[in-house]
């Protein structure tokens, strides 16, 4: 395959995106599905935006799970790259890609188009139900790294471990996995660490103090805590994932339930945006 070269653009976007980890606050990532969703986010005054694979496959019509195709992936944040003035994170799961040289292709095309970084996890075996052996992520970590440095390109890589979404019935040994993988990761070239449903704040607050990278933590749901505790404990990025379209595809239940049952439109024409306004996201 033919070399490429990341653009002096996408290296800057990707060097302020190294930088928003650094503090003194946490970087609260917020995720968007679509073009639309970015600019909003954009708008609202985020410094990078991430995007969610669930919100991104549920978008196109699929469950969640690496079931939309990768070309459609790659669309969809071509589409998002287009009209995003700030960094932009994508979400690969576990890479698309049956192996490491297929999720090498997959991240070269987000490089190509700007992408700042990729969020790629450990994930669950399919089929299985048993959480993957770390050295899979690890070769493919270490796979990007080598094809990032032949591209002379910048990239963070955030190492994610499920290993709070799996069933353990030892919260030490679910620990000491959680810090193990983690250093595994940190060491093949990881820049930053995720784990999701880890939601303890002692947990948190020993986990921050015992690995070496940034610690990137899920708040999409309710009851999530503040980014001022988060930020106690020493997280160093808040992500809420597929919360936000959760939270829409929640609202546009209840205006079609009010449209259908009651015959108003009262939830649907409160905080609506206008279409001017809408429109001004996207200037020509």
């Amino acid at each position: 395959m033919e070399k490429t070269m990341q653009s002096s653009a996408a290296r800057k976007q990707s060097n302020i995106f190294h930088q928003l980890h650094l503090g003194p606050q946490p970087l609260t990532l917020l995720n968007a599905w679509d073009a639309a969703s970015a600019r909003i986010l954009e708008r609202a005054g985020a410094p990078a935006i991430g995007t969610t694979s669930a919100g991104m496959a549920w978008a196109a019509g699929y469950a969640d799970g690496e079931r939309m195709p990768a070309t459609e992936l790659i669309a969809a944040c071509a589409r998002i790259c287009r009209v995003a003035g700030v960094p932009v994170s994508v979400d690969i799961e576990r890479g698309f890609g049956r192996g490491a040289e297929e999720v090498c292709d997959v991240v070269r095309a987000l490089v190509d188009m700007g992408v700042a970084g990729v969020n790629i996890e450990d994930g669950v075996l399919p089929g299985t139900g048993q959480l993957a052996p770390p050295e899979i992520l690890c070769e493919r970590i270490s796979a990007l790294r080598k094809m990032l440095a032949q591209m002379d390109a910048q990239l963070f890589i955030n190492a994610r471990s499920d290993t709070y979404f799996v069933a353990n019935d030892d919260p030490v040994a679910r620990y000491e996995d959680t810090v193990r993988r983690a250093q595994m990761y940190a060491a093949t070239g990881a820049d930053g660490i995720f784990v999701p449903g880890m939601a303890n704040i002692d947990d948190i607050t020993r986990f921050t103090q015992t690995v070496s990278l940034p610690v990137n933590i899920y708040a999409g749901y309710a009851g999530a805590p503040d980014v001022d505790v988060l930020g106690q404990a020493g997280v160093r990025r808040i992500s809420v994932g597929c919360g936000p379209l959760q939270s829409a595809l929640g609202l546009l239940q209840r205006i079609a339930g009010e449209a259908l049952s009651q015959g108003s439109f009262h939830a649907m024409g409160s905080g609506m945006l206008s279409g001017g306004e809408i429109n001004a996201l996207f200037p020509q």
